[in-house]
């Protein structure tokens, strides 16, 4: 599509300038020119040096400069000529040409087009319109991972983490806001949960060693076709979101983890409150100090074994058994019966969930 815009413009300035002008890409294919008949020609490898300079160079009785992103040009117009005219020829043609290609970025810009997606900001029957449009392929799996810097700092993630996946065509970074970073990765169809935290880690890992960054990855889920994207990254919205709530020390969430604590989040909260004081008696869990919460959690993590969690807290087992009776006592649960320490976790769980009052999406 750019090979068109370019050929235009080249057309039309053909006649002013009556010298040969032509674009050539980073390969030093020659992709527009007012000689028809050179389009398609690959140029000598010194054009290479034109694209690492940035500067106007003469190769072969042509003047070349480059043109496009700033960080890195991906193209660059020559001029026949090797005089003062050439050069200002080469600065008019590549001020013109380097207009238009941003005018066709915004409107057509695959990068914009996933963001109108994810953010549900396109209509569904617009999605494949546009996706046969940019010639985008709808049967790659992909998923989202939405990267979350909580502090500020002048580092620019967005640049690093575009430089930690630097294809373009299958991978897309996209700044969502002040905090908010999605990745969109093109993956196999078959790729494990694990990968994808090991990838998230990666990241995580990168940004602190590299950059002193502290970041969080929430990860949705895998889905083939573009239409689904926007799922996958409301998933990895709620993956943080819930992750802050209920695994407040991990800096990887995925959706596909989350387990009862996902059921829990998009209760009502009027159901959850409903939920508290039909197991607890009023204010009965108010009542337990932070030594008891301590030692209810370890007995959770002990899968309910009083010795081996008397071990861990180091004290007598009858300590332990003394501590759980007085719970059962306040709450009516005994945490010993599978049953009601099934109740009492969730209840626990709740009660955190309506304490973080989380936001909604």
């Amino acid at each position: 599509m750019s090979n068109r815009l370019f050929q235009g413009v080249i057309h039309q300035m053909r006649d002013a300038i009556n010298r040969t002008i032509g674009v050539v890409d980073e390969t030093g294919t020659i992709i527009s020119c007012s000689e028809l008949g050179r389009i398609g020609e690959v140029q000598s490898g010194a054009v290479a040096d034109v694209f690492v300079s940035g500067e106007p160079e003469v190769i072969d009785s042509f003047t070349y400069r480059t043109f496009g992103s700033h960080m890195h040009p991906e193209y660059a117009v020559f001029v026949e000529g090797t005089d003062e005219l050439a050069v200002h020829y080469t600065d008019v043609i590549a001020v013109a040409l380097n207009s238009i290609k941003q005018f066709y970025d915004e409107k057509y810009d695959r990068s914009n087009f996933i963001k109108n997606v994810i953010l549900d900001n396109i209509l569904p029957g617009d999605i494949y319109l546009k996706a046969r449009e940019l010639r985008f392929n709808n049967d790659s799996t992909r998923v989202v991972l939405l990267i979350r810097i909580p502090e500020h700092n002048d580092i620019s993630i967005y640049d690093v983490i575009q430089n930690l996946f630097p294809d373009k065509t299958k991978d897309f970074v996209i700044n969502i806001n002040e905090t908010d970073i999605a990745l969109v990765k093109e993956v196999r169809t078959n790729i494990e949960p694990k990968d994808l935290e090991k990838l998230a880690r990666s990241i995580a890992d990168s940004l602190s060693t590299e950059f002193y960054t502290h970041a969080l990855v929430g990860i949705g889920t895998t889905v083939t076709g573009i239409k689904d994207l926007a799922r996958s990254f409301k998933e990895a919205q709620v993956a943080l979101e819930v992750g802050k709530v209920f695994d407040t020390e991990k800096p990887i969430v995925s959706y596909e983890n989350l387990g009862i604590a996902r059921l829990i989040y998009q209760l009502p909260t009027t159901l959850c409150d409903m939920f508290l004081r039909e197991v607890f008696k009023r204010g009965s869990i108010e009542n337990l100090d932070q030594e008891t919460l301590f030692t209810i959690q370890r007995f959770f993590e002990n899968n309910l074994n009083v010795s081996e969690t008397s071990r861990k807290l180091f004290v007598h087992r009858n300590t332990l058994v003394y501590r759980l009776e007085k719970i059962k006592k306040l709450t009516g649960l005994d945490l010993r019966e599978f049953d009601d320490a099934i109740v009492f976790k969730v209840a626990l769980m709740v009660k955190k969930y309506l304490d973080s009052n989380p936001v909604k999406y």
